[in-house]
């Protein structure tokens, strides 16, 4: 069955959202390409959404969803330190899979884009880091507009292994003369 993506959404998350989460952050299918490990039980879903993904937070958290019902998450967090990390920022999401190659990721990083440009208006650069073999994450970024600026060689350790990946970029002014 098709997802209708215009009934996709996003929002902040709530402590309610703790089960939802359960399904995408306790699934090593879908952590294996995020920075943060998987989450193995409710406590550590309910840590994870009072800790991190807390409005008070200085990051930028959303749960994507479909009819209020947390899928997934998109997340912009400062990069580098001082002045640098004020202009730029890397953005992240992760998705259950039972929603992958259906379009939901896509609708919901186009999204995000508009919002962060909109709520961080001193940002100038957003990021995304993808693993060279995340080939579905590559086709979603390409598609939001991100451009791909280079390869990271043995850029990141996850899992025990140093990991290639690509960097992209998506500047506010690529914004301003997109269709987001």
């Amino acid at each position: 069955m098709a997802i209708d993506l215009s009934k996709i959404t996003l929002r902040p998350f709530n402590l309610r959202d703790v089960d939802d989460v359960m399904l995408f952050a306790g699934d090593d299918q879908v952590t294996r390409y995020l920075r943060r490990r998987t989450l193995t039980s409710k406590d550590e879903a309910l840590t994870f959404l009072k800790d991190v993904c807390n409005p008070d937070h200085h990051h930028w958290h959303r749960s994507i969803c479909i009819d209020d019902r947390s899928i997934g998450f998109i997340s912009v967090f400062p990069v580098g330190s001082g002045d640098e990390s004020f202009f730029r920022a890397e953005m992240s999401a992760g998705l259950a899979a039972k929603y992958w190659e259906q379009g939901v990721a896509t609708q919901a990083m186009t999204i995000a884009v508009a919002q962060v440009f909109k709520d961080l208006p001193h940002l100038v650069r957003l990021e995304g880091f993808v693993y060279v073999e995340n080939k579905a994450s590559q086709r979603v970024v390409e598609k939001v507009g991100f451009q791909k600026e280079g390869y990271l060689r043995k850029y990141r350790l996850k899992r025990g292994r140093f990991r290639d990946g690509f960097i992209y970029s998506f500047l506010s002014t690529d914004f301003l003369h997109s269709k987001l």
